[in-house]
């Protein structure tokens, strides 16, 4: 026997229902991915995944979240990369718990799509999605940069990243697997954008060129604007910009998924669709909503 469900559900089902149909008429769909979408896949980065890989250095330095961790400074290089190259490999190179991004893509691979996100984890491409169709614009945790940079050129660090893991001791590296840059000696850097030495190497710059032209290609078309997981850390990025071209499409579709700031604009409020809760049950909702609110 079904319980009848409660007003709350009742409006959840309902905007899933318009974003089903609103994903299966549009001519394209643009998703601006935010941290939210990652943390739904298991990438968290407090509590008990926190103490499972970091407990030793919650215990030494007295932070209590990887994000804080990142930012520690830390009183030697060999421990600053001893924390990051730890993390880097429980955040890049390991697979996320749950398979969030595989819903996604599920229900969007048939479509003329675009991903523009700040997460730096990997996970799209981990997940099928196409590398043409990807602008990381905050850099890439598998990167490494010149600290300066005196060249805008990025290095894959997969390889030097194991064995830091595998040889640190005390949580701290040998001296000899310390980066640095190949051109003018000075330390190496995770390519993430954090001021204006980030390095915008060739890659960004193709990925940008491509997020324009998607973008000309679909201007005043039918497209859907679905934003997912992005808070205020950096909404000028995905957020302001979607509520923009919104605004100024009366064809478009703005969709929000967010738990706990799942809200648009007045002006475009008519063209919306905004669901507070969890991404990857919003998402398995999509693809099979009578079993996920029945």
């Amino acid at each position: 026997m079904l319980r009848a469900r409660t007003r709350t559900e009742k409006d959840v089902f309902s905007k899933t229902e318009r974003l089903k149909q609103a994903l299966e008429t549009a001519d394209a769909v643009l998703i601006g991915a935010g941290a939210g979408l990652s943390a739904s896949a298991g990438f968290t980065y407090s509590g008990e995944r926190f103490h499972r890989y970091f407990s030793d250095f919650e215990a030494k330095y007295g932070f209590h979240d990887m994000y804080s961790g990142g930012f520690y400074a830390y009183p030697t290089p060999e421990e600053h990369w001893a924390y990051w190259s730890r993390y880097i490999q429980v955040n890049r190179y390991e697979d996320a718990p749950r398979p969030v991004y595989d819903s996604l893509y599920r229900l969007i691979s048939e479509k003329d799509y675009f991903v523009l996100t700040t997460n730096v984890d990997h996970c799209f491409q981990k997940a099928g999605f196409d590398k043409k169709r990807l602008f990381y614009t905050q850099g890439d945790y598998g990167l490494l940069q010149c600290c300066e940079p005196c060249h805008r050129q990025t290095y894959d660090n997969r390889a030097l990243i194991l064995r830091m893991v595998e040889e640190q001791k005390n949580m701290r590296i040998p001296t000899a697997l310390i980066p640095r840059c190949p051109k003018c000696g000075k330390p190496m850097a995770v390519n993430l954008r954090s001021d204006d030495r980030f390095a915008e190497d060739e890659g960004w710059r193709k990925a940008a060129g491509r997020y324009a032209d998607f973008l000309h290609r679909h201007d005043g078309m039918h497209i859907l604007l679905w934003e997912i997981g992005v808070g205020y850390n950096t909404p000028g990025i995905i957020k302001y910009p979607f509520w923009q071209m919104t605004a100024q499409n009366p064809n478009a579709v703005y969709a929000c998924l967010n738990s706990g700031q799942a809200v648009c604009p007045g002006a475009i409020q008519r063209q919306s669709i905004c669901i507070d809760g969890d991404a990857g049950m919003l998402l398995q909702a999509l693809l099979a909503p009578e079993e996920s609110y029945e």
